[in-house]
């Protein structure tokens, strides 16, 4: 008498390059989403690293940064700008958790009124109060 015998075994594919798929025994291992890095802190980053750019004489001056990137002077402007905040409020800018989705809780137009004030202490008051007006905050 012959039993029909039945193996149980949990598989899974995973892509591969060039759109090839792979057989791989057990569980589909889950990949953590990590978010995407807010628009403010890659703004500010990058105006760090135009600055430095500038300081180690590799471009002229902001204009020629505004013509090599294509942006408007008004816009290499703002973004340079962000420079003007209190070392604080750049590293928590820096720092700022990522976001799932959605729009971003603090935007850049929001922080320019913050960097037009020359006094660090006013920028961090003004700070405290635009991240206490978050629905988080």
């Amino acid at each position: 008498m012959t039993r029909t015998l039945k193996i149980t075994k949990d598989v899974h594919f995973r892509s591969m390059e060039r759109g090839r798929k792979e057989l791989r025994e057990g569980a589909e291992e889950s990949v953590p989403t990590l978010g995407k890095v807010p628009r403010l802190s890659r703004l500010l980053a990058l105006a760090l690293h135009m600055e430095d750019l500038c300081r180690r004489g590799e471009v002229a001056d902001f204009a020629e940064l505004a013509r090599l990137t294509m942006v408007t002077r008004a816009r290499m402007t703002q973004i340079m700008n962000l420079l003007l905040l209190a070392p604080d409020i750049q590293e928590e800018i820096l720092y700022l958790p990522r976001s799932s989705g959605g729009l971003d809780p603090i935007r850049e137009k929001a922080v320019r009124p913050i960097a037009a004030i020359p006094d660090f202490r006013k920028q961090r008051g003004m700070w405290h109060d635009l991240k206490a007006g978050l629905p988080d905050g």
